[in-house]
């Protein structure tokens, strides 16, 4: 399961679609995400930095504060500057920059850790 976290609802769906097959779930802010790791643990995660609410930031120190999420990996998407060996504490594998990702990029992900 992939879990795609975005506001932007264009941009959310734009990723699950190319995630193919696999199962995904979207959310528009952190914290519906964070209540959902208690049903089920994704395989992966994109994930916006800029949300409404909780930022990633906060969603991030949660996942690495328990044992059982905080091997997840994350794929941050950005229109910001990030330098992906700042975030690997994180769990951060990737950034993707919105204005320039590909589904194919996307796909590379999920076809590596699903």
């Amino acid at each position: 399961m992939i879990f795609v976290i975005d506001e932007n609802k264009m941009m959310a769906e734009c990723i699950a679609k190319a995630c193919g097959k696999n199962e995904v779930k979207v959310f528009g802010d952190a914290i519906t995400a964070m209540e959902s790791l208690s049903d089920s643990l994704p395989d992966l995660i994109f994930m916006d930095v800029m949300l409404n609410g909780p930022d990633c930031f906060t969603f991030l120190n949660e996942l690495i504060s328990y044992s059982d999420t905080m091997k997840i990996p994350i794929v941050i998407t950005t229109t910001l500057e990030l330098e992906e060996q700042d975030m690997s504490a994180y769990g951060v594998v990737g950034i993707l920059q919105k204005e320039t990702m590909k589904p194919d990029e996307v796909r590379a992900y999920v076809e590596k850790y699903c």
